[in-house]
C-alpha cells in the first residue's frame, strides 16, 4: 500500500470555525504571543495563560471536523495515511483518522510542570490547583515557543518514507516543521493545498500547486492520486 504523508496548519482546520489565534497585527486574540504562548509567559501569569487555552478548549468542544477532515480518514481505505499536524485540536482524530502526530501539542490533553512526559487526557477548563501526581501544577500539552519539538524526528521519518506529500492549510513557512519537507524522497510528488500559496510550483522540485481552501483542494488531490 503507498504511504502518503499529510502536513497540515490551521487552514484545514480554520474552515471548521476554528479560530487561527493570530491576528492581523500579529496578536494571539488580543494578546502578545510571549504572553501566552512561551514558558516565560507561563511563569509570569500562569492565570492568563490557562485562560487563553481554557477559551480555545471550549470552543473546540463546540466545532465538527469538515469535508477534507473526513475526506482525508476515508482515504485511509486506499493508502497509508500518516498525518503530521501543526494543530493542536482533535478534529483529524474525530474524523476518524487513525495515525495523527501533532507537532505542537493537544488541546486536550494536560501535563505535569516537572515532568513533560507525565501526559494525560483533559477536556475541561484547567484550573490554578490542579495537580499531577507530584503534587505540582499541571499546563496545557501545548509546544509553546522556545520549546523543543519532540515529535519532529518521528514526522520527518515519515516524511521520508512517504511515497507523496500532501501539504494542506499552512504556509511551511515556519520552522522547525517548515523543514519536513527537506526530507522527502528523491521523486515523491508535493501536493500543496492552499488558497493563497506562498511558493510557486517552480520553487521546488516535484510541487503541485493547488490554490484552494482545503475543503474544495483536498477531494482535488485525492482525484489525482491515481497518479502515484
Amino acid at each position: 500500500m503507498k504511504k502518503i504523508a499529510v502536513l497540515t496548519g490551521a487552514g484545514i482546520s480554520a474552515e471548521s470555525g476554528i479560530k487561527t489565534f493570530r491576528d492581523a497585527d500579529g496578536l494571539w486574540e488580543g494578546h502578545d504571543v510571549m504572553s501566552v504562548a512561551t514558558p516565560e509567559g507561563w511563569q509570569n501569569n500562569p492565570e492568563l495563560v490557562l485562560d487563553f487555552y481554557n477559551q480555545r478548549r471550549r470552543q473546540l468542544h463546540m466545532v465538527k471536523p469538515n469535508v477534507a477532515h473526513l475526506t482525508l480518514a476515508k482515504l485511509e481505505e486506499q493508502f497509508e495515511i500518516d498525518i503530521i499536524t501543526q494543530n493542536v485540536d482533535d478534529l483529524h482524530e474525530r474524523a476518524g483518522s487513525s495515525s495523527v502526530i501533532h507537532l505542537h501539542g493537544e488541546l486536550l490533553k494536560a501535563r505535569s510542570c516537572v515532568n513533560p512526559s507525565l501526559i494525560f487526557p483533559w477536556k475541561e477548563d484547567i484550573k490554578l490547583g490542579d495537580l499531577c501526581k507530584y503534587q505540582k501544577q499541571i499546563r496545557p500539552h501545548i509546544v509553546w515557543f522556545g520549546e523543543e519539538v519532540p515529535l519532529l524526528e518521528k514526522a520527518a521519518a515519515i516524511v521520508a518514507k512517504a511515497d507523496l506529500v500532501m501539504i494542506i492549510g499552512t504556509s511551511m513557512q515556519v520552522y522547525p516543521a517548515a523543514g519536513l519537507i527537506d526530507y522527502k524522497k528523491p521523486g515523491a510528488p508535493i501536493y500543496f493545498i492552499d488558497p493563497k500559496p506562498s511558493i510557486c510550483e517552480d520553487s521546488i522540485a516535484d510541487l503541485k500547486i493547488i490554490a484552494e481552501k482545503a475543503t474544495v483542494g483536498v477531494p482535488i488531490a485525492v482525484d489525482l492520486l491515481s497518479d502515484i
